[in-house]
């Protein structure tokens, strides 16, 4: 599933009488070469491996944020997924939040997503989550993999998602992000001043070294990043990027590969990136800014029932805009 984080857990091993709902894995380096059906059938063992490849087949198992097909390969490191059907009543917690809705109809909906907001339960947010607020919005979709969630955004990245209400608009949806006709360009400030666009096409897998992080790698998954410049700054460069592919971190790698690391990212870049001739007000906005500056500005698909093609678009949060007016300041 593409264009994801969320605060993954790494569970011990495969768990006897794995319960319905949302179970995450590391794959062991020892399950190097094996397809993905038979790497799960080794993970969770109280299933057989017809199950698993049915399972597959529904889009209920991400590898890395992505659906993939049953012949494909695992190599070790990757983060694997799988929403056990039949989630029992009570598993997950309807909680009134408040969802700033930018579309609704009876099979979807399209949501904006403020940073901060995880998006479904894991470990250290077992709620509060963008799933507990839609099970309170829409309780029929408890019945849902992932209670319609078809793709994330990390924790604090902000911007548009398209969440399904049917069991025929999830799989429409997922259809489209697995042959990447939906499309989403995302603002991303970076740190540094960028001449030109270009096209970053690196893969990208789970970092060795650190199981938080996604990192260029050449026995990766092939990623495809597009980006222009929107405003170029003294410091800094705001882009338009659009993705190709949708790996996990995708923007955040790639854009820190080629040296532009986002402004704010603690993960992948320095937080506290001042340059030491920034105005007063850049550097209080700097100091203050505590996420990665990367907004999910707009989204566009064919609805799955209508075949109407939608587009929507919303522009930076206030944090992000604030931040993005300093850097216009610093120019003066």
């Amino acid at each position: 599933m593409p264009d994801t984080e969320a605060d993954y857990s790494e569970p011990n091993g495969s768990e006897p009488h794995l319960s319905p709902g949302l179970h995450s894995y590391i794959v062991p380096d020892d399950l190097f070469g094996m397809r993905i059906d038979k790497a799960l059938t080794e993970l969770c063992k109280d299933f057989s491996r017809s199950t698993i490849q049915g399972w597959i087949k529904k889009g209920l198992v991400s590898l890395d944020d992505e659906i993939p097909k049953q012949k494909d390969k695992v190599f070790g490191g990757e983060l694997l997924e799988v929403s056990v059907p039949e989630i029992r009543k009570g598993e997950w917690q309807a909680q009134e939040m408040d969802i700033d809705i930018v579309y609704e109809d009876e099979e979807m909906l399209v949501i904006n997503k403020p940073a901060g907001w995880v998006v479904h339960p894991g470990a250290g947010n077992p709620d509060g989550t963008l799933l507990n607020a839609l099970l309170f919005h829409y309780p029929e979709s408890r019945a849902l993999a992932r209670a319609g969630i078809v793709h994330r955004l990390d924790k604090d990245t902000s911007g548009l998602m398209v969440v399904a209400k049917t069991e025929n608009a999830r799989l429409g949806l997922t259809a489209q992000l697995v042959d990447h006709s939906l499309h989403r360009e995302y603002l991303a400030l970076v740190n540094g001043r960028i001449i030109s666009g270009n096209t970053v096409d690196e893969p990208i897998a789970r970092d060795k070294h650190d199981r938080r992080k996604m990192a260029v790698n050449m026995m990766g998954k092939e990623a495809v990043t597009h980006y222009r410049v929107d405003q170029r700054f003294r410091n800094h460069t705001l882009l338009r990027v659009q993705l190709e592919t949708g790996r996990t971190h995708q923007i955040r790698v790639h854009l820190t590969h080629i040296g532009f690391s986002l402004a704010g990212d603690p993960v992948y870049g320095r937080r506290l990136a001042i340059p030491s001739d920034c105005s007063p007000v850049l550097e209080k906005e700097l100091r203050s800014f505590r996420r990665q500056a990367l907004h999910a500005t707009r989204i566009e698909y064919v609805h799955p029932m209508t075949g109407e093609h939608q587009s929507w678009e919303r522009p930076l949060p206030k944090d992000m805009q604030d931040l993005v007016d300093a850097c216009e300041d610093d120019n003066h």
